[in-house]
This record gives structure tokens, sequence and C-alpha cells, in this order.
């Protein structure tokens, strides 16, 4: 039995090398999902993580019936990790949540009064608390592909979001895919709705990007974007009598 068709939303945690935060989204997570306004589980994607994260991750889900994982024979980033929750959740929704907690799992409740009117809700980061080189790497990255991409999303980065899982379960996998989850909604003709949301400064462990995946590779993913986007089959049966 999939535990997670017994809630109504599930949080996707996507989790590489975060040992140091893993205590912490215990805490957290377990704050949360203990008065969500609606049924919640976490479900960890482990990464195969090279330190002591799935020891750890073990351990928080055999303490807590709410919590699930899964984990990776190898190393396959973060766009896999994010469509293998997708693909296993039975829930209405699905959340996502990045691992070293910049941003708070409490902000799901702003995201979560929408949900009945959006096919996503996400995030906009507000008052970030990055590096300056950071910050302008993205908001470079952003803005090209707002222009690429045509979706008008100000922050595709920011690691809060809530999908219809039905709609969520068609985004097609690509390296690069979680760069443009709004986009692959919008796709399908679902619309999106942007809510600003707090940031905080990494606690430990340390940031998965750098210059190259931050800058360099989404401006290549955004003319395999363009590509698709082209040739993208999206239909709706008007009756049929199987």
């Amino acid at each position: 039995m999939n535990q997670t068709n017994s809630y109504k939303f599930c949080i996707i945690v996507p989790v590489y090398n975060e040992e140091g935060n893993m205590l912490r989204l215990e805490k957290e997570l377990s704050k949360f999902q203990k008065d969500a306004p609606i049924s919640t589980c976490v479900l960890f994607v482990n990464d195969c993580s090279s330190d002591g994260s799935l020891p750890l991750i073990q351990d928080i889900c055999s303490r807590n019936p709410e919590f699930l994982y899964l984990s990776f024979d190898r190393n396959r980033g973060l766009s896999a990790a994010i469509k293998a929750g997708i693909d296993v959740a039975e829930s209405a929704y699905v959340g996502y949540i990045d691992a070293d907690l910049q941003t708070s799992p409490e902000d799901f409740r702003l995201l979560l009064q929408y949900v009945d009117e959006y096919e996503m809700v996400m995030g906009i980061r507000t008052g970030r608390k990055d590096s300056f080189i950071k910050n302008m790497s993205s908001k470079i990255a952003n803005g090209f592909r707002r222009m690429m991409t045509g979706d008008g999303v100000q922050d595709t980065g920011c690691p809060l979001k809530i999908i219809r899982t039905d709609f969520a379960k068609r985004i097609p996998l690509f390296t690069g895919m979680h760069r443009f989850l709004p986009a692959l909604i919008q796709l399908q003709n679902g619309k999106v709705k942007q809510l600003p949301v707090r940031h905080f400064e990494r606690m430990a462990g340390e940031s998965k990007y750098h210059l190259w995946n931050r800058l360099v590779g989404p401006f290549k993913d955004c003319f395999a974007f363009r590509w698709m986007k082209k040739r993208y089959i999206n239909y709706t049966i008007e009756s049929s009598n199987i």
C-alpha cells in the first residue's frame, strides 16, 4: 500500500548531503505537519548522499509515521529527485521545499489558501539572505528564462511550491526540469499563483549551486524548453465509452 494516498498533501524534500540540516528539518516539518490545515505527509528523496543523511532520514522516518523516504542508487540530480517524489505521491497535492530550510514549511499555509483556484501556487523569496553574486546570477537567470518561456514568473528558483498532483504527474522528466515547473504547468493550461514568502540564511551544509549551474546551464536549458514547447502535445477527451 502506498501510504501517501492516506494524505491530501505530500511535501517532497530532495536531500543531497544535508546531514547538518536533517534534525532541524524534522523539527520544522513536524511542527507544520501536526497543525497543517489539511492532512500532510513528508517524503524525503535521498539523492545518494555521500554523508550521513540517509541514516538520519531512516531514523526520522522510524519515529514519525507521517514521514516517508526514497533513496536513489546513485546521484541523479535535483530534477530527478523531484520527479521521483511526484511519481510516487498519490495525494491530491504535492509540495516541494529544499532541505536547506532557507524557506519555511510554515509558509505552506499561505500557499494552501489558493490550491482550489490554481494548479500551482508558489513563493517569491523576499528579503533574500544570499550572497550578492548568488542574488545577481539568480536575477539574470530569471530574467532570461521569463523572456524565453513567457511564463511571467518572478522567482522560479523559489523552492516553495504546491502543485495539483494530476498536473504534476504529466510534467516531462529532463535535466533542469525543476527550473521550468511553472512553465510546464502552464503548458497544460494550468494557472499559476505567486505569493511573497520569507527567506532565511543557510544554517548548515553547503550550497550545491555555482556560477555554471546557475547561469550557463539554465541558459542552455531555456533553448531546449523552447524546442519542446513548440512540440508539446496537449489534449482533452470530450467523451468516451471506455
